[in-house]
């Protein structure tokens, strides 16, 4: 039976322990409020007292942690009963420049440490669906693709660039947040227009702006270099009217400061560019 250890039984965590043991899997389990392990312990994982006394003996290891600073502290906790050959899965959201340093001074010592953030709910680990990123050598990513992908939809090996997976976890995010400021702006100006906000929702059952994500990147990428497919100057009227529906001073999150990212890419002369140019680097 597969050995496996989770540290880490927040809600993704325990997501995590249930789908493993749901395919028979063997789970010890540590956190750091032993409390939260109960229900775990009840479905069939089995509690340790200490990171070390969970990772001993274990096929693989996997961290799911709040940040940097845990993850530091753990995997020097764990340390004394990790294996030489057992890999050290990390699937928190850190900042990219301490993963680097830290896959560096690890691999060093001869740990297996492993970059792999998720973009996956609590629901999703327990279904095993979603997103798995890893990023590191092809040697010791390749033997691990086919185990980690029974705990998620899709795994992708993102490239050799130990800390690359965290840089695109944080992109993934941060364009979600930004999603989740715009879609108030469109409630807010949906609301002062006396429109219901779920009927303002109902568009993006037929305008699939998710789809354009790609599109848009490039045409920030390529804004001012090319013919433009939407004139800076056009655009930048059309968020005036954004700005004019939604009325009260305040009542957006996001598209003020677009407005204002505009208009400092019109005072530099590019109200003919693309309307992309507003947001490039």
């Amino acid at each position: 039976m597969t050995n496996i250890a989770v540290l880490g039984a927040g809600l993704l965590g325990s997501g995590m322990v249930e789908n493993l043991l749901a395919k028979g899997r063997q789970v010890r389990v540590w956190n750091r409020t032993a409390d939260k392990l109960a229900p775990l312990v009840a479905k069939g994982a089995i509690a340790a007292a200490a990171p070390a006394d969970a990772v001993r003996g274990c096929e693989r290891v996997h961290l799911v942690l709040a940040e940097d600073a845990a993850v530091d502290a753990v995997v020097a906790a764990l340390r004394p009963g990790l294996g030489a050959a057992t890999p050290v899965l990390d699937h928190s959201t850190n900042l990219p420049a301490r993963v680097a340093e830290r896959s560096a001074r690890l691999h060093t010592e001869g740990v297996r440490y492993l970059h792999a953030p998720v973009f996956m709910s609590p629901q999703n680990a327990r279904e095993a669906s979603g997103l798995m990123l890893i990023a590191g050598p092809s040697a010791l990513v390749e033997p691990l693709l086919a185990p980690l992908a029974e705990m998620t939809g899709k795994v992708w090996h993102c490239g050799e660039r130990v800390d690359l997976a965290a840089v695109h976890k944080l992109s993934g995010n941060g364009v979600m947040m930004a999603l989740a400021g715009v879609l108030g702006d469109v409630f807010a100006m949906a609301t002062a227009a006396g429109v219901d906000r779920r009927e303002a929702l109902a568009l993006f059952d037929v305008f699939k702006a998710g789809a354009a994500l790609p599109f848009i990147g490039q045409r920030v990428l390529a804004a001012g270099d090319g013919p433009p497919s939407f004139e800076l100057r056009m655009a930048r009227k059309d968020v005036r009217l954004m700005l004019e529906t939604a009325g009260a001073a305040g009542a957006l999150t996001v598209l003020p400061a677009v407005a204002e990212a505009m208009d400092r890419a019109l005072d530099a002369g590019n109200g003919e560019a693309d309307f992309a140019v507003f947001a490039r680097p």
